[in-house]
């Protein structure tokens, strides 16, 4: 009798069902396996944290997480409907749904928002591999100070070097209302012409190194008019969490605290 409970628990906690959806368990009644359940599943706290910063239709969600497959996102999705983490309801509009948190979800916020912040006090330092310009543009789209800008639209040319890629260029196109995220030719002029290094860029982006210093020594080069060159830095907002310092011993701490690299 004892085998055959065993048996019966190893098919109904270790088989990864529950319900009949597809998820990893760790057959543990402990609150916080329960939580990890959900949130440590790969990619699962990416896509919240999209949701969260203002992604509702499947699309603008994989812009912000662009390394997942269509297919994986559908399926990470249907995991966290399941989960009641997001809501899925039809569009108004077309095809298509909008994903919006539920209360659980919204409850994740302040804890992906801290987990972040450890990330960049405590992560480990960027390897080459980790620098995904997809991701910077579709960041950069969402922190732009768009009070700033002059009226009408604005063209804005970003071209990297030094990645996994090569030479790569983007483009975003701003007005007062939205920015929207180009990676081929927009059909319009640049306004502002961003050239820098990848790694370098990202290192401005996240707060490692100070922006306006790398303009001013021309690590970052600009062309473009001359009122927009001067609001760069006031332009670009940063990520959310440039203002958390390094804890962590390496390079990216050094850089921060004006330490040359080795």
């Amino acid at each position: 009798m004892f085998n055959r409970i065993g048996v019966f628990r190893q098919v109904a906690y270790a088989g990864r069902t529950i319900k009949g959806k597809n998820m990893s368990t760790y057959g543990q009644y402990c609150p916080l396996a329960l939580a990890a359940e959900i949130f440590c599943e790969r990619w699962n706290v990416l896509i919240i944290r999209r949701i969260i910063e203002g992604s509702y239709r499947f699309n603008d969600i994989h812009k912000g997480v662009p390394k997942i497959t269509a297919t994986l996102l559908s399926r990470r999705l249907r995991d966290l409907e399941h989960a009641e983490i997001i809501t899925r309801t039809p569009l108004d509009r077309g095809p298509g749904y909008a994903y919006r948190l539920t209360a659980a979800g919204e409850e994740l916020a302040p804890i992906i928002q801290s987990l972040a912040y450890w990330g960049q006090a405590w992560g480990r330092d960027m390897v080459i591999d980790d620098l995904d310009p997809d991701f910077l543009l579709w960041q950069m789209h969402g922190r732009l100070n768009k009070s700033i800008l002059p009226p009408g639209r604005t063209v804005i040319a970003l071209e990297f070097t030094g990645g996994t890629q090569g030479s790569q260029r983007f483009w975003l196109i701003a007005t007062a209302d939205e920015v929207d995220m180009c990676l081929k030719h927009p059909g319009h002029e640049a306004d502002l012409t961003i050239m820098s290094d990848l790694r370098l860029f990202v290192e401005c982006w996240r707060g490692i190194r100070d922006i306006r210093q790398e303009l001013s020594q021309g690590a970052i080069r600009t062309e473009g008019t001359s009122d927009l060159v001067r609001l760069l830095p006031d332009l670009l907002l940063l990520s959310a969490a440039a203002p958390v310092k390094r804890q962590r011993c390496g390079v990216e701490r050094d850089l921060a605290q004006g330490k040359p690299s080795e």
